[in-house]
């Protein structure tokens, strides 16, 4: 199916006036009297494409039918692309898993340190620097284990202040209840461990 709108070189959102503009100028570029021979033939067939695409995309219910079947067809092509993709990679998978030579090397490779794979630096510094950056790469990182400790005793903290809070709005609540203010006063006055600390401040 052709491409109307790259024949025309225009964007498929393009207005009228813009396809009528692309039309005049690329006519008068592939206008076969300007041409002879070979490049005359080559222009009269560009002007046939040209002539076609602009009936079509000139007129309003022509380019919405022409519209719609581009859009079917390249969702087609693009299914097609998609489907070759696919069973290209299962033929590659299944190539790799009939040679055991491939199976062996992609079933090793992840387990083999970056330090070790590369062999042209057996031997030397940069090796030696290669594997101690390997080893250490695989400790676990102090600094995360401290943060997350003093996250947690952040939210401890907050947790016992929350809780201190929540029972000093009770007690004062409680306070200013008659039912309850004469047993509040009993516990906090009459009872010897709230008069020692009483008396430490004092």
């Amino acid at each position: 199916m052709k491409n109307y709108y790259q024949i025309l070189e225009v964007d498929p959102r393009a207005s009228k006036e813009v396809i009528e503009k692309a039309y005049k100028a690329l006519a008068k570029k592939y206008h076969p009297d300007l041409y002879t021979g070979v490049q005359k033939y080559q222009a009269e067939k560009k002007m046939k494409d040209l002539n076609e695409a602009f009936d079509i995309l000139s007129d309003d219910f022509l380019r919405e039918q022409y519209h719609s079947e581009l859009q079917k067809e390249q969702a087609k092509q693009d299914t097609l692309k998609q489907e070759q993709r696919r069973q290209e990679t299962q033929k590659n998978f299944r190539q790799n898993a009939q040679n055991p030579q491939t199976q062996r090397t992609v079933q090793q490779e992840p387990f083999r340190p970056k330090a070790l794979r590369r062999k042209s630096n057996v031997g030397t510094l940069a090796g030696v620097i290669d594997l101690v950056k390997a080893i250490l790469s695989s400790k676990p990182k102090k600094m995360n284990v401290r943060a997350e400790t003093k996250q947690d005793m952040k939210v401890k903290i907050l947790a016992i202040g929350l809780t201190i809070l929540a029972v000093l709005v009770i007690g004062l609540i409680l306070w200013f209840i008659p039912f309850t203010n004469g047993w509040i006063r009993q516990l906090l006055f009459e009872n010897p461990l709230f008069n020692m600390i009483g008396s430490l401040f004092s």
